[in-house]
């Protein structure tokens, strides 16, 4: 496997990461809403969600790295 083609896999997976993150929290947070669910649950997916964005930003600065390493 190439490199471009790692970089390609990986930055696949973050965009995934990224949509399916906001669109979950997005998703919890209206059922949420609607049932009345605790404020305790509503933190515990805002943490889910943090930690998910906060994944996919040390993702992204790797493949920034992996691709300054990889210059002709």
């Amino acid at each position: 496997m190439s490199a471009d083609d790692l970089r390609a896999r990986m930055a696949k997976r973050i965009g995934v990461a990224l949509v399916a993150t906001m669109g979950l929290w997005l998703i919890v947070q209206e059922i949420g809403a609607q049932y009345g669910w605790p404020p305790k649950y509503a933190l515990l997916a805002d943490l889910a969600a943090l930690a998910a964005f906060f994944w996919t930003l040390v993702a992204t600065y790797r493949l920034w790295r992996l691709g300054q390493t990889n210059r002709p």
